[in-house]
């Protein structure tokens, strides 16, 4: 049987590096490369294309793999690690000078020492990568690092780790560097857009220039073809169906791929990739996890029976450190016992951590059996074909990753199945196979004989028939934790012409949502169809049935979401939008800005989309009349912390002024801060209530942005007096508060920062306290770099000088500093020790609420919006604690600081110990204080609307709520 190439998923950096890739005038690179970027670790794999017999071959990576100590090894680990000053020695690797000492490592050292100090390196970056409820290109890894420990994003990281890759081949090969070479790079097929681009740009910041992409499970399918040159043909026939099953350390990527004639050529075969699962953060990451819970409950278990012999208690849990060094033996256990000649047993030796928990070295032995029920059972259970995955959420949050809600892989299976196991299918087609006939494994969890036994039999309990013994031919695959390298360097050789191609289109289709639900009327929200999932790379489309009507001079923002079930819908058809069949992506948005909003008319606008030449979509506003395009980029900060996602801003749905009113409060704007102003600033607000016939605390979000958006409109009579500053200052906080919530607040966040920040035009006491409530109010918007350059000269400031402030102004800044989440660990650390030696002092008593307030909210559990890496540590919170209970201020706001403090979140990094918690409980208790902050202590839970109100410092938006209460 011979066979006929088809087709290309292949994908190029951008249209300039196809062009370096192909062009006339340069000759080819002589070697290409494929590179497996994956969560537990990364393998390079290459071609000389100019031996005629070509063959794809490993390349060893030298590294260190302890102090001192250099090897080359076949796999790259996936860890970043920051030396300790003992650590760092002066010795180099190969490729550095002398005198370029290294302060940091990636490879097997950095997985090894990252065991022993685990706050000092980063892991999983991959999964971090594809985290759409984080901004991943913001510096927050390690996740819960160590104080002194320098952040970065997971682009950055992902950088590293190719980096060395670059310079490890540049060393071994002078004369061919890799950035002059075709590089493959991998990653999963489910990894969404926003990801996919990130990818590349982590590759540029490695410097390299001709990179294309390929999807892990195609990958490995390449791998195979290429063993199995000479006798492919023999495995495989068309009608058959092959499922690839790829578990890795942190993701389960499912794939099918359907064996169909060439054109009328039975003997003649294509591959065709159909069909790509949802992308789920589940394998070896998780399954370590369950591993060390259930060490940790036998730990526990083995505790109480010594304290109270065997009596049932509950017990507390391991510190960080120690679960740390836990997890890090639990993946032992999980590969040594998912072997094929394991042991009965295994035993944890887990080393002394002074005197908490375990105040000496202890060790706990699981059996084989109970390592079955939590891995195999637990991951892969018995389940049938009409099984579907739980959408409760998942305990696994140990990590700050939203990892699946459901652990049991053959429940995601079964779904996957059942829903594309006839795609590529015409309904006339009874020959073709809707059964997986050929099985191909890969990741790092498949290794295991005993998971691949478990997906097997499962395929062959939902599609034997009655009587029948049948079960899929699993494909040989000796080296799972190289073949996505080598299958990415045969693909190499497949773009020029060489080898067997798999013909894939995208799979997914595409939609942006045009119109919101209406739950009241029972309408669902609805979506433009902008990319159909037949497309391929390169095509454009454009959805012109139904053209938008656009406001110039405003930001818009508009969800996008994307589906792999629902891949026959067409180019600019209208759907309803439905969360089961779609997934959420981050929302893309622009800004149509020309001069005065309101003197703009409205625009025609449809929206062209296209499928790049490395699978990514790009979007754009095309102007109807006039054809001025603009990009619509993906707004990543949407979403910046680990729990909000793009498509739930409440603040939208909280209510609609009419369009009479709005105009009404804009001439009332204009009347105060235009340029023929004829009322006084003070009565702006009274006379906006009036016009809305509502206090201003019930203006909805919608209103509120209007009215910021007048404001800005008329910014430049703030400049009349400085009673007009302080007044304009200070209602543009209360409108744009609490800086998020609203579609595109980041955009008028910006937009403010470019009008006040070191603008005041007047420098009135008046003038300066209203600027700091203003970023105060909105301080959830702004970067950490933003709030840094708010933060530096106000800390200065403050330094032994807080008593001589005006106490006002003094509790503004203290109020401001504390709302600052994004400061760093330090920076709050260092904050709240100066708070603690002000409280007691009598000179500063006044000042005693914004130090407690700014307490609270610097030592907080839970942040209003913050990322919760950089939450202080518990225990220099517990040491607060100690001094506000020994203090015993008589002071209001002392109680609600003090459950903020030790406030119960079932998060280990962030918890106080239990003995801390109650003692702080046991104080509030006898300060008769609210008994649902002594709730808060020892049992968590949310805060009540009130209570939010006093935690931000002001009243909310309607519709908006503190993201983590």
């Amino acid at each position: 049987m011979s066979n006929a190439n088809a087709g290309s998923e292949g994908t190029a950096l951008n249209d300039a590096a196809a062009n370096v890739a192909t062009s006339d005038t340069d000759q080819p690179s002589r070697f290409v490369v494929g590179i497996d970027l994956g969560t537990t670790n990364c393998a390079m794999a290459f071609v000389d294309t100019t031996v005629n017999d070509w063959t794809v071959e490993t390349f060893r990576v030298p590294q260190w793999v302890d102090v001192g100590q250099i090897e080359s090894r076949e796999t790259l680990p996936s860890f970043h690690y920051q030396w300790t000053p003992a650590e760092t020695t002066g010795a180099t690797l190969p490729w550095q000078s002398t005198g370029d000492v290294p302060s940091n490592c990636v490879g097997v050292m950095a997985r090894d020492a990252g065991s022993r100090h685990p706050g000092r390196r980063i892991s999983s970056a991959k999964s971090w990568l594809s985290h759409d409820g984080v901004d991943r290109s913001a510096d927050f890894l390690p996740w819960h690092g160590d104080a002194d420990v320098a952040r970065m994003s997971p682009v950055t990281a992902s950088s590293r780790y190719l980096d060395h890759l670059r310079r490890a081949w540049n060393h071994a090969n002078l004369n061919d560097p890799l950035e002059q070479q075709d590089v493959v790079i991998t990653l999963p097929a489910s990894f969404d857009e926003v990801a996919r681009e990130l990818t590349i740009q982590a590759a540029k910041e490695a410097g390299l220039g001709r990179v294309y992409l390929i999807e892990e499970p195609q990958a490995a399918f390449y791998a195979w073809i290429d063993r199995h040159r000479a006798d492919w043909t023999e495995s495989v026939h068309p009608g058959q169906l092959i499922l690839v099953c790829d578990i890795g350390g942190g993701t389960t990527d499912l794939t099918l791929i359907r064996v169909q004639p060439a054109g009328d050529n039975q003997d003649q075969v294509q591959f065709h990739r159909v069909a790509v699962g949802r992308h789920l953060i589940l394998g070896g990451d998780n399954m370590d996890l369950a591993i060390a819970r259930l060490a940790e409950k036998k730990l526990a278990e083995q505790k109480l029976a010594e304290q109270s012999g065997g009596e049932h208690a509950d017990a507390p849990e391991l510190s960080p450190g120690q679960w740390d060094r836990l997890i890090q033996a639990s993946r032992a256990v999980k590969e040594t016992m998912l072997a094929g000649d394991r042991p009965s047993s295994y035993t944890i030796h887990l080393a002394a951590e002074g005197s908490s928990l375990l105040a000496g070295a202890v060790q706990v032995e699981l059996s084989a059996e109970e390592v079955d029920a939590a891995l195999l059972d637990g991951f892969f259970p018995v389940a049938d074909l009409t099984d579907r995955p739980s959408s409760v959420q998942s305990g696994f949050r140990e990590f700050g990753l939203p990892y699946a809600a459901d652990p049991g892989v053959t429940r995601h299976l079964a779904e996957f199945l059942s829903n594309h196991r006839r795609s590529g299918l015409d309904d006339a087609d009874v020959e073709s196979a809707d059964r997986p006939d050929l099985v191909l494994f890969n990741g790092g969890v498949m290794v295991s004989p005993a998971v691949r036994n478990r997906v097997t039999v499962s395929l062959s309990r939902w599609f034997a028939g009655p009587g029948e013994t049948w079960q899929p031919t699993e494909l040989s695959a000796p080296r799972l934790d190289l073949a996505v390298a080598h299958g990415a360097a045969y693909y190499a050789m497949v773009r020029r012409g060489q080898g067997v191609r798999i013909a894939a289109n995208l799979g997914r289709s595409y939609y942006m949502q045009v119109t919101g639900e209406d739950a009241s009327a029972g309408k669902p929200a609805t979506a433009i169809c902008l990319i159909p999932g037949n497309a391929e790379a390169g095509q454009r489309f454009r959805a012109d049935e139904h053209p938008l009507q656009l406001q110039v001079g405003a930001p818009v923002q508009f969800p996008l979401w994307v589906s792999s079930t629902r891949l026959a819908d067409r180019v600019g058809e209208l759907v309803d939008v439905e969360p089961a069949q779609m997934s959420p992506l981050p929302p893309i948005c622009t800004a149509l800005v020309r001069g005065r909003r309101r003197d703009e008319e409205q625009l025609s606008v449809l929206i062209e989309s296209e499928l790049s030449e490395i699978g990514t979509v790009g979007m754009y506003c095309v102007d109807v009349v006039q054809g001025k395009r603009w990009k619509l980029d993906f707004d990543i900060r949407s979403t910046l912390e680990t729990d909000r996602t793009s498509h739930e801003g409440a603040g939208e749905s909280a209510g609609i002024v009419d369009s009479d009113t709005v105009m009404a409060c804009a001439t009332q704007i204009a009347q105060t801060f235009g340029e023929n102003s004829s009322l006084k600033p003070n009565r702006v607000v009274d006379e906006l209530q009036k016009l809305t016939e509502t206090g201003r605390n019930a203006w909805p979000p919608s209103l509120l942005r209007e009215l910021w958006q007048f404001l800005v409109d008329d910014q430049a009579g703030r400049r009349k007096s400085a009673a007009h500053e302080a007044r304009w200052i200070n209602l543009a906080g209360f409108c744009l508060r609490p800086g998020y919530g609203v579609a595109v607040d980041d955009w008028r966040v910006t937009q403010t920062w470019k009008l006040l920040h070191g603008k005041l035009a007047f420098a009135a006491p008046q003038s300066r306290t209203e600027s700091l409530i203003l970023w105060r109010r909105i301080s959830g918007g702004l970067t950490a770099t933003q709030q840094q350059q708010l933060a530096a000269p106000l800390i200065a400031s403050l330094q032994g000088k807080t008593g001589k402030l005006e106490t006002h102004e003094a509790g503004e800044i203290w109020r401001l500093l504390g709302s600052l989440e994004r400061l760093s660990v330090a920076e709050k650390i260092r904050l709240g020790d100066i708070a603690i030696a002000e409280l007691p002092r009598k000179k500063t008593e006044k000042l005693r609420p914004a130090l407690l307030w700014a307490l609270g909210r610097l030592g907080s559990r839970q942040p209003i919006y913050g990322p919760l890496n950089t939450a202080v540590p518990s225990a220099k919170v517990a040491d607060w604690i100690e001094s506000l209970i020994a203090f015993d201020l008589d002071e209001p706001s002392s109680p609600l600081a003090i459950a903020q403090l030790g406030r119960k979140t079932g998060d280990r990094y962030r918890d106080l110990d239990e003995s801390a918690r109650t003692k702080a409980a046991d104080y509030l208790a006898k300060k008769s204080a609210n008994p649902h902050f002594i709730t808060l202590l020892t049992e968590g839970g949310n805060l009540n609307r009130e209570e939010e109100a006093a935690v931000f410092g002001d009243s909310l938006p309607l519709g908006i709520r503190l993201a983590r209460s």
